[in-house]
């Protein structure tokens, strides 16, 4: 849009003037609902951003933000830009050893953090690395005696700046008026699924003219209730709810801690709201667990309109139309099954609902919309502000994405990669010019993906070009499209298929504890761990029907024809995923590659010994018999 202010904080400052009194962030402490409206939220990131400029922050250089959803580390965030200077949120649970990687950019001489344990961590990358020199927390919770040297409250952070714009009557209007368009509004990193995770700099005019790109397609709109519950480090909050929260005038809501986040949603019924695949996918789960455990009544009701609101669904979104039998069915459904589970969600209000970062599986998705929940897929990357092309009402198909974004241009290049255009895409990458010049040309983004679009200009997204390998017959396929296939089974959590330069493919699987959990203690089955479960053999019995399901959608050279279920779940801890939950292939191929051979080798079992990180950063072993099963034909 023409009149979009052209920094985050030119709208933060068009805010706090144009509606002074209007609640921009809402944040629950100890149950009850604290309300910050524009002006405060205006005076609170500038007396944050004194302070920091007093610590010594300067113009160009990186504020480390660590730590779950907080208003105060949002606030800080937004003062580092005002500075000049940018945050560089990192994903609360990544151990202190890996911290220096997301480091290594900007030079951060200050960072801000949630509590302790955030605290803790920093310090011991101080003692490694030398930085960041001051470290000032918001929680004040074990931190109030003993503090370790350059380690402060935030309080009094913000007192000292609050002194400082009292003694400089002109720094409050120059601190809204630093930041430019050009300048980086956030350092974020990609997922580092093949090596080392690159500096992905957001500028604000990438960032608003996405958001401007939204708006002008409907998939934003001013005044939402957002629901602000996402990783901080991910660009799915940083955009969807920072972001768009500030240059739309929206509300954003914070719970009171992730463990609150049910009960949080409820209260909060955003008419926003973004989620993960596999947050759609344990939704589905809970419900479904929820539903066996309630009433006969209730399950016969469940058991009765699901099926039928489902098959309707199915049944719009290739064109069909509903007969009046179907809309008495939607309007009782409505009454007795749909708006008391939507209301359980959380999600009464909601109106725009997306998921994306990988596919959704038909299943998950057909519920969701069964419900009433106008659920739509986008796609998007970190280097393109996550906006890219993403589904409309009335549009929306099962297999694709969407159409691109107004403002987006989208091409498939002649090896089939997904090539973006658009002014939300970056630059380059951060003191990275090879892999810079290597992802951008003429302006066009090499997404890495590879996809088609379909006669109607709709994006179909098939997996990453890199993982494009063959079979010894030379059958081509992308290991990650299957193993989104058999991760759309609410019984599986991971999974890596093997099968490059192999004569048939195989899986190493990893359960849905929770969902393999519940099916187990329906029929008796006794367990005291995730290892005891994933290898029951009725859970061997079990994940073979999910793969043997899957090998019916697949041409005969590229079905699963054995598998493992291993003894513990990929663990980016331990290195095997990403925090963004991507398989590191390299890195699981190499860790069980005894257990590939015996997938290989005809053996039945294999004694196998599996590396774990404990929440304390320690390391040990988990050793198991493991049975090898045949995928039934």
């Amino acid at each position: 849009m023409s009149d979009m202010p052209a920094t985050l904080i030119a709208a933060l400052a068009h805010n706090a003037r144009a509606t002074p009194d209007r609640i921009a962030f809402r944040e629950r402490d100890y149950g009850i609902w604290q309300e910050i409206s524009w002006a405060q939220t205006r005076d609170r990131v500038l007396a944050i951003a004194a302070g920091l400029e007093a610590l010594g922050v300067k113009a160009g250089h990186a504020v480390i933000v660590v730590g779950d959803n907080r208003a105060n580390l949002y606030f800080g965030m937004l003062a580092a830009m005002a500075l000049r200077a940018y945050p560089a949120p990192i994903f609360p649970d990544v151990p202190v050893d890996q911290l220096d990687t997301y480091t290594r950019f900007g030079d951060p001489a200050v960072a801000l953090a949630e509590d302790q344990e955030q605290v803790d961590k920093l310090v011991g990358l101080r003692e490694r690395i030398g930085r960041p020199q001051t470290i000032v927390f918001d929680d004040p919770r074990g931190l109030s005696l003993n503090r370790p040297e350059g380690v402060m409250p935030l309080d009094a952070l913000i007192e000292r700046g609050q002194a400082r714009l009292a003694a400089e009557p002109g720094l409050a209007g120059d601190l809204l008026q630093r930041a430019g368009a050009d300048d980086i509004a956030v350092l974020l990193y990609s997922s580092g699924t093949t090596g080392l995770p690159k500096g992905i700099p957001l500028r604000h005019r990438n960032v608003m003219k996405g958001i401007a790109n939204a708006e002008r397609g409907g998939y934003f709109i001013r005044g939402e209730e957002l629901f602000a519950y996402l990783p901080t480090a991910w660009v799915g909050d940083f955009v969807f709810t920072l972001s768009a929260g500030v240059a739309l005038q929206s509300t954003v809501n914070i719970p009171e801690r992730q463990e609150t986040v049910p009960q949080d949603i409820r209260d909060v019924a955003p008419t926003f709201y973004l989620a993960a695949p596999r947050a759609w996918d344990n939704m589905l789960t809970r419900i479904q667990v929820g539903m066996a455990d309630s009433t006969p009544f209730k399950r016969r009701l469940f058991d009765w309109f699901m099926p039928r609101a489902v098959e309707l669904e199915r049944r719009l979104l290739n064109g069909g139309t509903p007969s009046l039998g179907d809309r008495l069915m939607r309007w009782a459904g409505q009454w007795l099954v749909f708006g008391p589970i939507k209301d359980h969600l959380g999600l009464t209000r909601a109106e725009r609902v997306f998921t994306g970062g990988e596919a959704l599986g038909e299943d998950t998705f057909l519920f969701f919309r069964a419900l009433g929940i106008q659920l739509k897929q986008f796609y998007g990357q970190t280097e393109t502000c996550g906006l890219s092309a993403a589904q409309v009402e009335g549009s929306v198909k099962l297999h694709t994405v969407g159409a691109p974004m107004p403002g987006v241009d989208i091409r498939i290049d002649e090896s089939g990669e997904i090539l973006v255009r658009s002014d939300s895409v970056i630059d380059g990458y951060f003191d990275d010019p090879e892999a810079s010049a290597k992802a951008l040309s003429d302006g066009w983004l090499h997404t890495g993906d590879a996809g088609y679009l379909d006669p109607d200009g709709h994006l179909a997204v098939l997996g990453r070009v890199s993982e494009v390998v063959r079979t010894a017959q030379g059958e081509r396929f992308i290991p990650n499209y299957i193993e989104n296939r058999i991760k759309f089974s609410q019984y599986v959590r991971n999974v890596a298929v093997i099968g490059a330069g192999r004569e048939e493919l195989t899986a190493i699987v990893c359960i849905d504890f929770e969902a393999v959990g519940h099916w187990a203690e329906k029929r008796g089955i006794a367990y005291t761990s995730y290892a005891e479960l994933a290898l029951q053999p009725a859970v061997l019995e079990l994940i073979a029907g999910v793969l043997v399901h899957v090998n019916t959608l697949q041409p005969e050279g590229l079905r699963i024809r054995r598998f493992a279920n291993l003894h513990k779940d990929f663990d980016a801890d331990d290195g095997e995923i990403t925090r963004t939950r991507k398989l590191r292939r390299n890195v699981v191929e190499e860790r069980y590659a005894r257990l590939i051979d015996a997938l290989y080798s005809g053996a039945g079992s294999l004694r196998f010994e599996a590396e774990i990180t404990y929440e304390d950063g320690s390391r040990g072993a988990l050793s198991r018999d493991l049975t090898i099963m045949e995928v039934p034909r």
